[in-house]
């Protein structure tokens, strides 16, 4: 079994009487793909939020290689080496696709500090999210798939070992999410551990090769994604008609990875 990167134990958030996440332990394991599903309001955005230090955790602690991060600032975090796109793509306006993604390299792992260095390392990030030829254009005429890559290439900038991806399919066409599968597995075969929260349960169940299910913030799931598709607790809080509609497309696009 390969060695665990990123765990949590009792990782709970509660916002006054609202229990957004509550005792979840997890583990990610070095180069896995860990996919999270759950409906709306099961504290998938909230779980990674937690771990990347954008909220504070109400209890319980969070380790990376080990080191508690958890009580860190999203900064710390990033120059240790775990990054994160948001579900919501916010580039900063005004600014070229360039400029938006050497921001990202500003604030990670390897500690840029000179902006021209920063600029020089995001071009070839660019190239690998295919935004390439579109370095000096404003972020305002990008489209929402662009957009999402640009979130992507941002993150990356910041040299992730831990990439954690919040529907950064969503809003897209059947071609486009392709793509962005594509492109995930490919960052995974470099190596990364990638936690993807997804609604599009074709994609994630194709990629992931393990799954967490979250309900009313609690885990209600875990295994493999066959395994988690048969739980009865999972079609139940989840799944039902949807997976069932979904399953020969799953199936289907599981090969086509393997090809």
């Amino acid at each position: 079994m390969k060695d665990v990167i990123l765990r949590g134990a009792g990782v709970t958030k509660h916002f006054g009487a609202l229990k957004a996440v509550t005792d979840i332990d997890f583990e990610a394991r070095q180069g896995e793909i860990l996919g999270i599903i759950g409906p709306n309001g099961a504290g998938k955005t909230t779980f990674l939020s937690l771990i990347n230090g954008t909220l504070p955790l109400t209890r319980g602690a969070i380790f990376f290689r080990d080191e508690k991060i958890s009580g860190l600032k999203p900064y710390q975090i990033a120059e240790r080496g775990i990054s994160r796109t948001f579900q919501i793509v916010k580039p900063f306006p005004g600014m070229t696709v360039l400029e938006n993604v050497a921001i990202g390299a500003l604030f990670g792992k390897e500690n840029i500090k000179d902006a021209k260095k920063a600029r020089e390392k995001t071009r070839s990030i660019l190239s690998q999210v295919h935004l390439e030829g579109k370095e000096e254009l404003g972020v305002e005429t990008l489209n929402i798939s662009e957009r999402k890559r640009l979130e992507l290439a941002r993150a990356l900038a910041m040299n992730p070992e831990v990439l954690l991806l919040d529907e950064v399919m969503a809003g897209l066409n059947l071609t486009e999410i392709e793509s962005i599968m594509e492109l995930i597995s490919a960052l995974n075969r470099e190596g990364r551990t990638i936690l993807v929260i997804e609604h599009v349960l074709k994609a994630i169940m194709a990629l992931s090769h393990r799954v967490i299910v979250l309900h009313h913030g609690e885990k209600i799931a875990e295994g493999d994604p066959a395994t988690v598709t048969s739980d009865e607790r999972v079609i139940s809080a989840y799944l039902g008609e949807r997976y069932a509609k979904t399953k020969g497309k799953t199936e289907e696009l599981c090969s086509k990875l393997k090809d």
